[in-house]
């Protein structure tokens, strides 16, 4: 939704400029809640929840293909994994977390909008660094940069402010970026042990 960023940290203020069909989609679920709130008198909050990760992410997103990639070269099933902009930077969170923040939203006394977010970022590179590390190897020898999966319209940087979930729901993020790298990727290699055996 925030897309071409037009402040460092983005919160419930920043302005959007989505950068893809999708990105548009999400801003246009966002402005339709706030219309029938502010029109029909509905409780309808909005979570502008940034990236939010667990073994369950589609294959097609860049950290779900990151950890199976892993997973698929540490039990020798392949040995490389083509990537897009290394150096794209995200707020990643865990899924698990960011559904305790809806459900604290819908416990609010009043409806609002909530930025949800670790309040870090991180590049692939470190996503694919700490993966990669996890199983003993050096992504640097199986990560290859192919330009055929970079973004027409990229976004450089995403970096959530989420100072007024943590203030209004008492929310905050308890699994660490590590963290849920390492998860991601135990998960995916208990799979894919599981469909190979």
């Amino acid at each position: 939704m925030f897309g071409m960023v037009r402040e460092s940290l983005q919160d419930e203020d920043t302005p959007f400029y989505p950068r893809s069909p999708y990105g548009v989609s999400k801003a246009y679920g966002h402005w339709i809640t706030v219309n029938y709130r502010e029109s029909y008198k509905l409780f309808a909050a909005s979570g502008i929840l940034f990236n939010h990760e667990s073994p369950r992410r589609g294959i097609e997103f860049v950290t779900r293909k990151i950890s199976d990639g892993v997973a698929r070269i540490k039990l020798g099933i392949e040995n490389e994994v083509r990537l897009g902009n290394l150096d794209a930077k995200r707020d990643w969170g865990f899924a698990g977390d960011y559904v305790k923040a809806m459900w604290l939203m819908l416990q609010q006394d009043e409806p609002d909008d909530y930025v949800i977010g670790s309040g870090e970022t991180h590049s692939v590179r470190e996503f694919c660094e700490v993966a990669f590390e996890h199983v003993g190897l050096d992504y640097k020898k199986h990560v290859v940069a192919d330009e055929r999966f970079n973004r027409k319209a990229d976004v450089e940087i995403l970096h959530s402010n989420p100072a007024k979930a943590r203030s209004i729901l008492g929310w905050e993020p308890k699994v660490g970026f590590k963290e849920l790298v390492t998860m991601m990727v135990d998960a995916d290699i208990q799979r894919l042990n599981h469909k190979h055996s």
